[in-house]
């Protein structure tokens, strides 16, 4: 398990493509938080914790838009 956080797995949310349907902060708040005006961007740097990587791959499914991806660094 790498314990370096600047080789990690993350999360990406495109600004230019999220519509703020707010999916994924439903699925995995904890991953996802809200900005001023209700768009999603990746929490904690976009870092996906052990364990919380299934909760990831579920809000990519359910964002309607696309605007999700998973970025291994």
């Amino acid at each position: 398990m790498r314990s370096d956080r600047s080789f990690a797995v993350r999360i990406r949310v495109d600004p230019e493509v999220c519509q703020g349907h707010n999916r994924c902060t439903m699925i995995a708040p904890d991953l996802f938080k809200l900005d001023d005006i209700g768009m999603a961007t990746a929490a904690d740097d976009g870092v996906i914790p052990s364990g919380r990587e299934e909760a990831a791959r579920l809000a990519i499914a359910n964002c309607p838009e696309f605007a999700i991806s998973i970025v291994d660094e």
